[in-house]
Order: structure tokens, then C-alpha cells, then sequence
């Protein structure tokens, strides 16, 4: 038994990080109510950051760190990110503002990417042969089960407040912390460059401009000076981020990757299949909670039939559709998750309950574990050995900015179909509602003919935001099949997938063995 505690160790860590990315989604209408009184939280927009800020962080420091876990030591840097994300879980639970929340929910991240970028390289470094195989499998499963995070969120915010979503990852990591150094090898790559630090910088800050604008679009709207020159400032640091990879002999992410359409359509779909699958889920349970008046364990069974239906369907895909074109399995899953978004549209009417919503759950999550296993092996497939790890840590920031973004686009969407469904004499209940504050406004209403007007209200509104939130759901599922379909030629399964000709210098980011990144 003692030779699989590095594959607990990692287990450990992955699970915890994976989890925090959606277990602050049911806790969300608790937090707002405990620091309402705090106008610094900002309303919907503080809302948005706390989901979003994590996600951000992920994405923008996951290439990074890869590529200083290579340089420095693999097992270093885990045990570094293990110790920041403990140290920032308990800063969370212990704020007692919204701004510090926010603040430390980024420091979370931060640990997280530390974590996630260098999970799947210590386990290459640990086994060899079937053992690699079993390992693989085993933490595949555990990322699966991290879709569990609104179930777990839910229980411990009911039954001992929202706090202990941050508190449990305590014991949890100081367990982690004890196994890795206990029976984790240290491992480097020989060959890995120096850190590409004006990449890693123009990237964060290409990355948070753009989600930062589109987040205070509510507030500032979208022909703003504010709105222009973060956008106008995202843009240039995207630009400056091109320059820097093109121009570096050791680039963070190597741009000749997008040469390969394969690439590139894999590259799409992860950032609009997050989008459109998972970014809606935080005004769901706003809805379901402030104005339905469920429970957070309520909340996240109501979003079970996503998470189950994705877990049992990728174990099923892994085993039995590997040999089937990922232009299928990839693309048919995207459609699927358009289709899931469209039905929850058209079933969600003024007045209806959660249950509506339960089929286009199915459907989504149907097309999120049919999707899921072929695109990180279509990614491997697409790059040169020698790349696979840029290529896995690729997808997995394409994936988390997907989150980030998605969560930024849709909030917009949803605040607007909020103030639509409230009409010109309501629009000012918009701001309330979307901070979770109906069972607030609904509370202080009049009794008799004017609490029922203005109950009927809340429901319009709710459903009018969150049917305008499941079609532009749907558009990113159905414009990243439209992008799988038209990119992906012939019916080549992944791992026959040809290769392109690879760069010949090397790069920091990458495991010398061509070990894959972390996938989600």
C-alpha cells in the first residue's frame, strides 16, 4: 500500500482545488447576507468576483507555474501551493469584509495553480508502467468527483455556515502536506529554461482587464470610459503577451501550437464548453435560494443531475468511445450542451419551480462527459511528444478563463433580463435580486394583493434573467461545436491524431518525458 501515498498525496490536493472552483457557488446568497451591511462588497459585482477571482487566478498562473515546477522542483512547488492555499482558506474564513474575502480568494488561486500544474508531473515521476496507467485512472476519477463541490458547499454552509467551505480545507491539506513529504520524490526537469516572466505578467494582465470590465459592465456600462480603457488596456496586454512569446527563445506557451488546427479547434472548445456548461450555475442557485427559498443543500441537488450525468458518462466515454473520431465525440458533446442550455430556455417560465431546469441538466451534463475525456487526449495528439505538457497546461487555462469569462458575460446577461423582466417601475429591485436579496425584498412587501403583485414580479424577473442567460449559454455550446465540426477534418481518433513538426528550440514548460499536464 505504501507505493500508492503519492497518488493520495496528489489526490488530495487535486480534489481540494478542483472542489473550491464551484463549492462557493450554494454559499453565495449567505455570504451576501452577512456582509450586506458592508457596502464595500459591491453588490453582484462583489458576487461575481468571488467565483471569479479563483478561476482567474488558475488560469492566468497555471503555464507559469508548470514551468517553475520544472526549473525548481516539482514536489517544491506542490508542497509550496499546499501550504498557500491552507494558509489563504483560513484568511477567508476568517474575513470579516468583503474586499479581504476577495483578496484572499485570489491568494487561493494562486496556491491552487500552484497545485494543479504540477499534479499529473509527479505522478509520471512516481510510476511506471501499469502502475502510471492505474494511477492516471484513479485520479481521472477523483477530478470527476470534484464536480461533487455544490453538494459539499451546501452541507457545510446549512449545517455550520459558509465559513467551513474554507475552514475544511485545513485538515484536508495539512494531510496532503504529511503524505507528500512522507513519500513524494522530488523531481525536475534538467533541461527547463528561465521563467517567462513577461509572459506570465501580460498574460494575468490581459486576462483581469478584460473579466474586470466586463464584470463592472453593469454598473458602468459598456460605452463607459472605464469599460473602453480596460478593455482597450486587455487588448494591448494581449498583444504585448503575442510579442513576448513570439520573441522569446523560451516562451511560456509556444504560439506554433496554433498552426495546427487541431489545435486550435481543442483550444475553442475547452474555453467555450466551461463557458457554456458551468458559468450559469452561480445565478441558478441565486435564484433558487433568495427567490425559490431553498436550502444550499437544496440548491446543490437541484445541480446534481449535471455533475452525476458528466461523471457517469466520461467513465463510460473513456472505456468505450476512445476509438471513435473526437470530432464526434468532441463536437456532438458541445451540441449537447447548447441543447441542454436551449431546453432549460424554453422550459423556465414565470412561476415554475427547480424541476424545470432538471432535463436540460441531464442533457448538459450528457454532452460535458462525452466532450470531456477526448479533449485532452486530441490535445496531446495534436502537438509533438515532446509538448504534450505545454499542450495539457494549455487546455487547462483555456478551461479556467472559460469559467472566468463566461461567468463575467453572463452576469451582464442576467442583470439585463433581470431589469427587462421588472419593467421601468422595478428596475431598481435589479441590483437587490441579482445579490440575492428577494427573499429580503419579498419579506419587507406589503401582505395581501401587493406582496402576490409584487411576488409575480420576482418571478418574471428571475425567469426572464436566467432564460436570457441559458441562450447565450447555449450560443458558446453551439458556436464551439460549429468550431470542432468545421477545424477538425477526417475521422482520425485522438491517439492516431498526426503531429506537427515541432519547434526546434526547447521550452521550460514541459516535462522531459513528455509526461501530460493536468487535465480538468
Amino acid at each position: 500500500m505504501r507505493k500508492w501515498l503519492p497518488l493520495t498525496a496528489v489526490c488530495l490536493g487535486a480534489f481540494m482545488l478542483l472542489v473550491d472552483v464551484t463549492i462557493v457557488t450554494v454559499a453565495l446568497p449567505d455570504m451576501s447576507a452577512d456582509m450586506a451591511s458592508d457596502t464595500s462588497f459591491g453588490g453582484f459585482a462583489g458576487l461575481q468576483w468571488v467565483m471569479d477571482v479563483y478561476a482567474l487566478a488558475l488560469a492566468a498562473l497555471l503555464l507559469g507555474a508548470g514551468s517553475l515546477a520544472d526549473r525548481i522542483g516539482r514536489r517544491r512547488v506542490y508542497l509550496v501551493g499546499l501550504g498557500l492555499f491552507a494558509a489563504a482558506s483560513l484568511a477567508c474564513g476568517l474575513a470579516t469584509g468583503p474586499a479581504a474575502l476577495i483578496a484572499f480568494r485570489a491568494v487561493q488561486g494562486i496556491g491552487g495553480a500552484a497545485m494543479f500544474a504540477t499534479t499529473m508531473a509527479l505522478l509520471t515521476a512516481s510510476y511506471q508502467g501499469r502502475d502510471r496507467g492505474v494511477a492516471f485512472g484513479v485520479w481521472g476519477a477523483v477530478n470527476g468527483a470534484a464536480a461533487a463541490g455544490p453538494i459539499i458547499g451546501g452541507l457545510l454552509t446549512e449545517h455550520f455556515g459558509w465559513r467551513w467551505i474554507f475552514f475544511i480545507n485545513l485538515p484536508v491539506s495539512a494531510l496532503a502536506v504529511y503524505v507528500t513529504l512522507k513519500a513524494v520524490a522530488e523531481s525536475r526537469n534538467p533541461h527547463a529554461g528561465r521563467l517567462d516572466l513577461p509572459g506570465m505578467a501580460t498574460f494575468t494582465a490581459a486576462a483581469t482587464a478584460v473579466t474586470y470590465a466586463v464584470i463592472r459592465v453593469g454598473e458602468n456600462g459598456w460605452g463607459s470610459p472605464t469599460t473602453l480603457g480596460l478593455l482597450g488596456l486587455g487588448v494591448a496586454a494581449f498583444a504585448a503577451f503575442v510579442l513576448v512569446e513570439l520573441r522569446s527563445t523560451r516562451p511560456m506557451l509556444d504560439l506554433s501550437l496554433f498552426r495546427s488546427r487541431t489545435f486550435v479547434a481543442v483550444m475553442a472548445a475547452g474555453l467555450l464548453l466551461s463557458g457554456a456548461a458551468f458559468s450559469y450555475l452561480m445565478y441558478v442557485s441565486l435564484w433558487l435560494q433568495s427567490a425559490e427559498g431553498m436550502s444550499p443543500v437544496g440548491a446543490g441537488l437541484v445541480l446534481l443531475p449535471l455533475s452525476a450525468a458528466g461523471f457517469v458518462v466520461a467513465a463510460v466515454a473513456g472505456r468505450l468511445l476512445h476509438a471513435v473520431p473526437p470530432r464526434l465525440t468532441i463536437g456532438g458533446g458541445l451540441l449537447l450542451i447548447g441543447f441542454g442550455a436551449l431546453l432549460q430556455a424554453w422550459m423556465l417560465d414565470a412561476g415554475d419551480g427547480w424541476t424545470a431546469l432538471v432535463p436540460g441538466l441531464l442533457v448538459t451534463g450528457v454532452g460535458v462527459g462525452a466532450a470531456t475525456p477526448a479533449l485532452a487526449a486530441t490535445a496531446m495528439g495534436a502537438v509533438a511528444p515532446a509538448r504534450a505538457g505545454m499542450a495539457g497546461g494549455a487546455l487547462n487555462t483555456a478551461r479556467q478563463l472559460g469559467t472566468a469569462l463566461g461567468i463575467a458575460v453572463l452576469g451582464v446577461v442576467f442583470h439585463a433580463g433581470l431589469r427587462s423582466g421588472l419593467g421601468e417601475g422595478g428596475r431598481g429591485l435589479a441590483e437587490p435580486l441579482a445579490s440575492g436579496g428577494a427573499g429580503q425584498v419579498l419579506a419587507e412587501a406589503p401582505s395581501g394583493a401587493a406582496r402576490e403583485a409584487l411576488t409575480g414580479l420576482v418571478e418574471a424577473a428571475f425567469a426572464s434573467g436566467l432564460r436570457e442567460t441559458f441562450l447565450v449559454s447555449a450560443a458558446m455550446g453551439l458556436a464551439g461545436a460549429a468550431a470542432v465540426f468545421l477545424l477538425l477534418r477526417g475521422g482520425t481518433p485522438a491517439a492516431a491524431a498526426p503531429l506537427p513538426r515541432p519547434r526546434t528550440r526547447s521550452t521550460g514548460a514541459q516535462d522531459p518525458a513528455g509526461a501530460p499536464a493536468v487535465r480538468n
